[in-house]
């Protein structure tokens, strides 16, 4: 028998990028975009659809080392350049790991632009923890980050 339980978190990342809201904006808003640095980087990407408006969905699932993780996420309130508000459930194989709230802010920030993403979640049955979580979304932000810097060199 499993034993049932939920740790309950939230933290906050911070960073600046070398481009302007609308670019930082435009990498969350197409299936294309987000691709490029949401998601495993493996030679298999997964299954992943992005539905980005307000009641739009995201799924992506994508297997590592053995284990099938799916991320299922609902738009809650979409401000273009500004802010993204989502709730989001993720899966490792077929036990729901976490249900969180996160939210995207972005402001200009000089010549670029300043983001914070902020995240509150249950994190369940010890399958997951808010730091396990943090680590993994400051490593997807700074991914970002690269993509973003790859682009302004190209331009």
């Amino acid at each position: 028998m499993t034993t049932r339980s939920a740790a309950h978190g939230s933290f906050t990342i911070e960073r600046t990028y070398p481009a302007s809201p609308s670019r930082v904006f435009a990498a969350f808003a197409t299936l294309e975009a987000k691709s490029r640095w949401f998601g495993p980087d493996d030679e298999h990407p997964g299954d992943h659809d992005l539905d980005f408006r307000v009641g739009g969905r995201e799924h992506l699932a994508s297997k590592h080392e053995g284990t099938t993780y799916i991320f299922d996420s609902v738009y809650y309130d979409i401000v273009p350049d500004e802010r993204i508000v989502t709730a989001y459930e993720m899966y490792a194989n077929d036990d729901r790991i976490s249900v969180s709230v996160a939210t995207v802010e972005i402001t200009p920030a000089g010549s670029g632009a300043h983001l914070v993403y902020t995240e509150q979640g249950a994190f369940l049955d010890g399958l997951d923890k808010p730091e396990w979580r943090e680590h993994g979304t400051s490593e997807l932000l700074d991914k970002l980050g690269e993509v973003l810097r790859a682009g302004a060199a190209a331009n």
